[in-house]
């Protein structure tokens, strides 16, 4: 009989019935997707009238739009026992950034959901699925306005991009050992989209519908990058009710090491930052900068770390650093990092 016990046991174990420890942050890329709910909705946004909407026959020219309200797309996992992450991308990009890769692999967004987070995908104001204000082109089209009154918007060519993502010092020349799958690159070029950041109020309305969204769900993390990255410090010194965290994924900036601290104080911080960073003029500042804004936050007593993924074993990883090669390692180590440093 003792021996009938201890077999049980021991199938028990191997089958994971035994107790009820939150499921493992290693990486689930194998077999269903099992989700308890997905959805989505708006945060922020407002009414504003206007003259201005058209020049079709078809549709009025004077009347009411939404403006700035920022797009969510939600999955939450089965017993989902980890806090939510949402996931905010960059410049001249939209929340496709977070789903398959250009090469079709798994994107984070499912490879956190297989590890137990619920994951919220936002598309910023005026971004994707988050509609623009179009009265003032209509405006200057209908010959009401000069040419000084549209709206600064712009797109980032694919030759510039290169050097500014790091696939290589510039375009068409690669970095030794470089992970991003250059052999789908015609495929990411079609995810880059039109940015309307400059045409936006300060602050930019994502950030207070960043605010909104966190206490919604009670204790959020933020997962920004790049033009996005300061976007949650931002955020946090609005208001920080509902922050668990801040995952700052190669910020453009982080705050100022002599600003107030106060707000980042009382969350876990992580700035992650990819490979071939001080070979590029454009990041090799801003590395320096958030330094010395963990630094300084440390010694104010708050917990910040800043990690390049070639000092955790993992080079090679560009500025798109979630589409990478081996963009599932880096997920899994980050799902490790959040383990450790977050509260469920």
């Amino acid at each position: 009989m003792k021996n009938i016990a201890a077999m049980v046991v021991l199938v028990a174990a191997a089958l994971g019935l035994g107790g009820c420890a939150a499921p493992s942050a290693q990486n689930r890329t194998d077999g269903p997707l099992s989700i308890a709910k997905q959805g989505s909705f708006f945060v922020g946004g407002r009414n504003i009238s206007s003259n201005n909407l058209s020049l079709l026959p078809a549709y009025a020219p004077a009347g009411t739009i939404a403006v700035e309200q920022m797009y969510v797309r939600y999955q939450v996992p089965v017993d989902a026992q980890r806090r939510p992450l949402v996931f905010i991308h960059g410049c001249c990009l939209t929340g496709k950034t977070w789903e398959s890769t250009p090469d079709g692999r798994m994107g984070w967004d499912e490879l956190f959901v297989r590890s137990g987070f619920p994951t919220y995908v936002i598309d910023q104001v005026s971004r994707g699925r988050s509609a623009a204000d179009p009265s003032a082109i209509v405006q200057v089209k209908a010959g009401k306005a000069g040419p000084e009154a549209l709206p600064q918007i712009f797109g980032a060519a694919q030759e510039g991009a290169w050097a500014i993502f790091r696939f290589g010092p510039k375009y068409p020349e690669v970095f030794p050992g470089m992970q991003f799958p250059l052999e789908a690159q015609a495929e990411f070029w079609k995810q880059m989209v039109p940015d309307w950041l400059n045409a936006l109020p300060t602050p930019n309305p994502t950030v207070p519908a960043l605010s909104e969204l966190a206490q919604k769900l009670n204790g959020a993390v933020l997962v920004s990058h790049s033009q996005s990255g300061i976007f949650p410090f931002q955020t946090a010194a609005l208001d920080t009710r509902g922050i668990a965290g801040i995952v700052s994924i190669e910020p453009g900036a982080c705050p100022a090491a002599s600003g107030d601290l106060k707000p980042y104080l009382g969350m876990p911080i992580l700035v992650l930052w990819g490979d071939f960073v001080d070979q590029a003029p454009r990041w090799a500042p801003r590395l320096k900068a958030c330094r010395e804004f963990v630094a300084a936050t440390n010694q104010a007593g708050g917990k910040a770390e800043m990690v390049v993924l070639a000092d955790v074993g993992l080079p090679g990883a560009s500025h798109m650093l979630m589409q990478d090669k081996h963009s599932l390692k880096i997920g899994a180590w980050l799902a490790g990092w959040l383990d450790k440093n977050i509260r469920p």
